[in-house]
């Protein structure tokens, strides 16, 4: 990687320009977060956000759990009025009554000061606030209002994402910054400066929480920027320059494929750097979609980089001339949806199930290897071959299905293959 330029502010306040490359990337600290570590070595988590309104509690419950139970680690909701601090105890009792045991994130913007003193019920059922430097307040009531929100933290003993967005970036601090790069000697581009900036926002602001008494086992850092490039380059840099906890995400992703092709590019090229504690895919639903995506989007981008194991896998060629019949293509998604399904109550009967691979192969050119290096594995007829379903099992041919029952008779392979194997 070419060595950059990049802007940043010293303890004093001092604009300086270091070359990012020469410094070491620093290992995290761990931040506990309910019964989730973040960072520290920890596994990375997998988090996301409600869209309902929290005050309703019913609507705002019943999401969360939908979303725990898809696989997100960690839940956030906004918290923007007082009627939807007052609901959040009572969304912590409805989750308990549904037995789902998740750490709920508060999201704090412009009044969360306010809230966390008016409703001290709100401040000790989280756990963990989120605050944005760039939309706590200005100047002098800035760091007030940032003091409150991190003394109430520290109060209640509970962690603070630290989180810096460029879309709403502390603009006192951006002009400072940008009128020192004007009147630089080799003055930097806007979007270097505005990267520099939200760096210095997060870092600065985390340094204040610290002096406060915020320990750094209480500080998770995130930095948001909503093009993959930019993403890639901050987090980079700030890699090496903190031991804080690092929450990922490009933020407004977008909607579909556009969404999830953007998190996954930024995402993926960072992970395998090994930076980035927790995740979470910012993907704009489809009309009437379902929330869960986004956490099925990021655990697959863990799984499939080989980080974590949440669900057991399914291999399935794409298909072409060979394969005019659409029947592996409904058996795969069959038997992905079943896999799926069945982990929540397989996870804890049946541990080392979600590592589990599965190949439905939809004709006799790759079918037969492709079902060898999997677990199980079948290899459907394609057009003009016999109308046998080999299966394998780890390796080795096991048996041969055909008729009309192939679809029942394979996800009962599965079945049984799991209860032998992971019990």
């Amino acid at each position: 990687m070419a060595a950059r330029l990049i802007l940043y502010k010293d303890k004093l306040g001092t604009n300086v320009e270091t070359i990012n490359q020469a410094m070491p990337r620093l290992q995290t600290t761990g931040v506990r977060v309910g019964n989730v570590t973040v960072g520290g070595g920890a596994p990375i988590v997998v988090q996301s956000m409600t869209n309902t309104d929290t005050e309703d509690a019913v609507r705002t419950a019943n999401q969360v759990a939908d979303l725990a139970r898809a696989g997100s680690e960690l839940v956030r909701i906004t918290v923007n009025t007082e009627a939807a601090a007052r609901a959040v105890p009572d969304i912590v009792n409805r989750l308990e009554k549904m037995d789902v045991d998740v750490p709920l994130v508060g999201d704090f913007h412009f009044n969360g000061h306010k809230l966390l003193a008016s409703v001290p019920e709100c401040a000790q059922a989280l756990a963990k606030y989120r605050i944005n430097p760039g939309n706590v307040g200005r100047g002098k009531k800035r760091d007030e209002q940032f003091a409150q929100m991190i003394e109430t933290a520290i109060r209640y003993d509970k962690p603070v994402r630290i989180g810096a967005n460029w879309g709403s970036l502390d603009q006192d601090l951006l002009a400072r910054m940008l009128d020192e790069n004007a009147s630089s000697a080799t003055p930097l581009p806007l979007d270097a400066i505005n990267r520099s900036a939200v760096i210095a926002s997060a870092l600065d602001s985390a340094e204040k929480a610290n002096e406060i008494g915020l320990g750094k086992d209480k500080i998770i850092i995130s930095c948001k920027m909503s093009r993959v490039q930019d993403l890639i380059d901050v987090y980079d840099t700030l890699s090496k320059k903190c031991d804080y906890a690092l929450h990922l995400g490009l933020t407004e992703a977008g909607m579909g494929s556009k969404g999830i092709v953007a998190s996954t590019a930024a995402l993926a090229v960072l992970l395998q750097q090994g930076i980035g504690d927790t995740i979470r895919i910012s993907l704009t639903p489809e009309p009437g979609g379902d929330r869960s995506k986004e956490v099925i989007v990021a655990q697959e981008i863990l799984q499939t980089m080989g980080l974590r194991s949440f669900t057991p896998m399914v291999t399935a060629c794409p298909g072409c001339g060979r394969t005019s019949s659409t029947y592996f293509q409904e058996l795969a998604d069959r038997i992905q949806t079943y896999l799926r399904d069945s982990m929540p109550a397989w996870k804890g009967t049946y541990p080392g199930v979600e590592d589990m691979s599965v190949a439905v192969m939809g004709c006799v050119v790759n079918g037969p290897g492709e079902s060898k290096h999997a677990n199980i594995g079948i290899s459907l007829p394609g057009t003009g071959e016999r109308p046998i379903a080999p299966v394998y099992i780890d390796g080795e041919k096991a048996m041969t299905l055909k008729g009309d029952n192939i679809a029942e008779e394979f996800q009962q392979v599965v079945s049984d293959y799991v209860h032998s194997h992971y019990a």
